[in-house]
């Protein structure tokens, strides 16, 4: 499979990537939470999908650290310097919303499962 053949799908697994780009998934599971570039959506089982645009991206992470020799701070700088947002921290006010929104879904799944719990000792 050549390259030009390998970015026509929507979504790529990690292991999918990891082999696209020549490293192991570890590696891109460590450059998610390092450089905070990839941004891989998550499926209700955690499992990683990568949109074309986070593929490239890693091939780009990939040639700044094993190609040109950059260290993970120097390559973070370079990316930010190169245009890329990094994911926002908790601190930041759409994670803030987003940690909300979390909060609030899990509580409301308590809930229901509580009043299912109820529901199964009525009988």
């Amino acid at each position: 499979m050549t390259r030009s053949n390998e970015l026509e799908k929507r979504f790529y697994r990690i292991g999918e990537v990891a082999e696209i780009v020549g490293v192991k998934p570890h590696v891109l599971r460590y450059w998610e939470s390092e450089l905070g570039v990839l941004r891989p959506q998550k499926t209700r089982g955690a499992h990683r999908h990568y949109a074309v645009k986070d593929v490239e991206t890693a091939m780009l992470v990939k040639r700044l650290l094993h190609d040109e020799g950059y260290t993970v701070p120097g390559a973070k700088k370079r990316l930010k310097e190169l245009g890329y947002h990094l994911v926002s921290s908790p601190a930041e006010p759409g994670a803030r919303r987003e940690l909300g929104l979390r909060a609030e879904l899990l509580a409301v799944r308590k809930l229901l499962t509580d009043f299912r719990s109820q529901l199964d000792h009525v009988e």
